[in-house]
């Protein structure tokens, strides 16, 4: 679709608050939603932009899914401590980005079922997951200089703590993206190719945005691990940026190991419904042929489970959470280490 185009086909969503204005703003994106509870009603979701002159912009978002908890209170968290005076540029903060996702703890919209990580570029008239997504690629990533979108494993995984990057093949993009990676300082880095177009990376780099992404706990909860890496990695990050150059960055425990998804063959499904129990824990390295876990199956109590084995070698880098499981369902993936 052309700029002109696009143009025309402005966002319902208004803000606010002023981006151009200097000072802390806390204030909300309104979306109007017409609903049968709620016949002028809106969708309301919370922003907050912290601004000192001239500089950068560092767009932080959490909330993409409802379900995943370690940005969202690391973000409520640097939007209450970040003043003006210590900043140099623009921090613009959306702790619940898919805010009827959020509200509900679900990784889907309750309204209209939409994955917020699988609607961009989004579109003015659709739903309100599309609107959210259309306002992101028309507005707020064109504020951006850099772009993280915080995520964890939500009700249904459990993930070892990682920053993302997805590659988009631009050298310069690519480049700045790592440099990114590498100022948050996660334990672990996974680096991929971008496989989903509709996901929130690639809309950024599409206007030329770096920008991350990462998996920072899971299971419904909220690992303190995670929370840790995140809140200490935002402030590395601006500090990179130049827009918060008073802070003192820790020095990391160890380099950050980084790391690459396998392909499909490192995945494990479940092939039928059951119990899975896992024979292989999360960052445990594992061998091909190696037993991933025991499908047991309730309604025939005398049936000996079925084995589930590692197709590859690599590390558990995420399992399932929830015992029960259908046909479909993810196990355990594995990754391996990324190479360049």
């Amino acid at each position: 679709m052309s700029d002109s185009a696009s143009a025309e086909r402005r966002s319902q969503i208004v803000a606010d608050v002023d981006f151009g204005r200097d000072g802390k703003q806390a204030g909300n994106l309104s979306m109007p939603w017409s609903s049968h509870e709620s016949a002028y009603g809106q969708i309301q979701i919370p922003i907050v932009v912290v601004k000192n002159g001239d500089g950068p912009t560092m767009l932080y978002t959490a909330g993409t899914h409802g379900d995943e908890y370690e940005g969202q209170v690391a973000l409520m968290r640097l939007a209450r401590e970040l003043e003006p005076a210590n900043v140099c540029g623009r921090v613009v903060i959306v702790p619940a980005l898919n805010y009827p996702a959020a509200e509900a703890g679900r990784r889907t919209s309750p309204i209209d079922q939409g994955n917020l990580n699988r609607a961009y570029p989004g579109d003015p008239d659709g739903g309100p997951t599309a609107q959210i997504a259309w306002y992101m690629s028309t507005v707020l990533l064109k504020l951006a200089t850099g772009y993280h979108d915080l995520h964890s494993g939500g009700s249904s995984l459990e993930y070892l703590e990682y920053a993302g990057l997805m590659l988009c093949g631009d050298k310069d993009l690519d480049r700045r993206g790592l440099d990114l990676l590498q100022a948050f300082a996660p334990p672990i880095g996974v680096v991929r190719k971008a496989r989903d177009g509709r996901a929130a990376q690639p809309a950024a780099h599409r206007l030329g945005v770096a920008a991350l992404g990462g998996e920072f706990g899971g299971r419904g909860g909220l690992s303190r691990h995670g929370l840790g890496i995140i809140e200490a990695g935002l402030r590395n990050q601006l500090k990179h940026l130049g827009i918060l150059p008073g802070w003192n960055p820790p020095k990391p425990a160890a380099p950050t190991r980084l790391m690459t998804w396998t392909g499909r063959e490192g995945f494990v499904y479940a092939p039928a419904p059951g119990v899975f129990e896992p024979l292989a824990d999360l960052g445990e390295e594992v061998e091909a042929g190696q037993p991933a876990g025991l499908l047991h199956f309730i309604d025939e109590p005398t049936r000996a489970p079925l084995e589930l084995r590692f197709a590859v070698p690599g590390m558990v880098i995420c399992r399932r959470a929830p015992a029960r499981c259908r046909r479909g369902d993810c196990l355990a993936h594995l990754a391996v280490p990324w190479n360049g």
